[in-house]
Formats: C-alpha cells, sequence, structure tokens
C-alpha cells in the first residue's frame, strides 16, 4: 500500500471536530496544572493525592496494588515505584495482601491520614475554583454524561 493511498484512507478530524479536540484538550491541561500547583502546598503530586483519597474510601484505608493500579490507569510497576516514594515519605505502607501470596496491599498510615486531612480543603476549594465554579449546574450535568460516555469502553 502507498503512503497516498493509506492518506486517502484515514479520517481526518473535521475543522468542528479538530476545534472540539483541542479545546478539550487545552481544558484538561489547565485545570490539572491549575490544581497540581494548589496540591504542592501541601507538598503532594496529583498521583499522590489519587492514592491517599482512593485508600481512604475504604474504612480500613486500605486496597490492593492491583486494584489501585486498575483504578488509576497504571501499571503495577509504575504504581509500586510510587508507592516506594510515598512509603519513604510515610504516606503509606506496604502490607501483605491475605488473598494473594504474591499481592501486597497499600495501606494508609497516620501520616497519610493526616496529611489527607490538611490537604483535601485546598484541594476542594482549587476544583471549584478552577472547574466546577466556571460551569452552571445545566453544563456540568452535560459534562458529567459526555466524560461517563467517552470513558465507557463498550
Amino acid at each position: 500500500m502507498s503512503t497516498n493511498e493509506r492518506q486517502d484512507e484515514v479520517r481526518w478530524l473535521t475543522v468542528e471536530e479538530e476545534r472540539a479536540w483541542r479545546a478539550y484538550r487545552r481544558m484538561v491541561i489547565a485545570v490539572q496544572t491549575r490544581t497540581v500547583q494548589d496540591l504542592a502546598a501541601h507538598g503532594l503530586s496529583e498521583p499522590d493525592y489519587e492514592v491517599l483519597s482512593t485508600l481512604s474510601e475504604h474504612p480500613d484505608g486500605s486496597r490492593t496494588l492491583h486494584e489501585q493500579a486498575a483504578k488509576m490507569g497504571w501499571s503495577r510497576s509504575r504504581l509500586s515505584r510510587h508507592a516506594t516514594r510515598m512509603e519513604a515519605r510515610d504516606l503509606i505502607r506496604r502490607a501483605p495482601d491475605p488473598t494473594d501470596g504474591r499481592g501486597c496491599l497499600l495501606v494508609l498510615t497516620e501520616t497519610g491520614w493526616d496529611t489527607l486531612r490538611e490537604a483535601a480543603p485546598t484541594h476542594l476549594d482549587s476544583v471549584r475554583r478552577h472547574f466546577v465554579d466556571r460551569l452552571d449546574a445545566e453544563e456540568l450535568a452535560m459534562l458529567g454524561r459526555i466524560a461517563e460516555k467517552v470513558a465507557d469502553e463498550r
């Protein structure tokens, strides 16, 4: 197949499709950049906060490394390396997984709980300031529906 034949088969974006795609990318980058800057005041990265906040959703503050990696869309090895850095800061600890001898649990430490309690108000204010409060209720509902539709793997 020649280059010209491949070019003919490419489904190029229309002007409106490209405009929407680029606007979406700019929005994600802008919101992430701003919220990350606000988390930095607490010495946390966005992945740090994601790990702490999702572990806190469980009453015992723990989740398997496998479950956490899947929730974050990360490989287990990537999360394992990140968890090592968080362990060094006493934000989490690893524990044996009682249901899987090869796996481990990530567990919030007291320092992790305290750090999350201190950072959560800043993060929530940041999300409101840079995202939620810039949209009206109808826009938020529509964006929620769009995000669920795009994220659905069906």
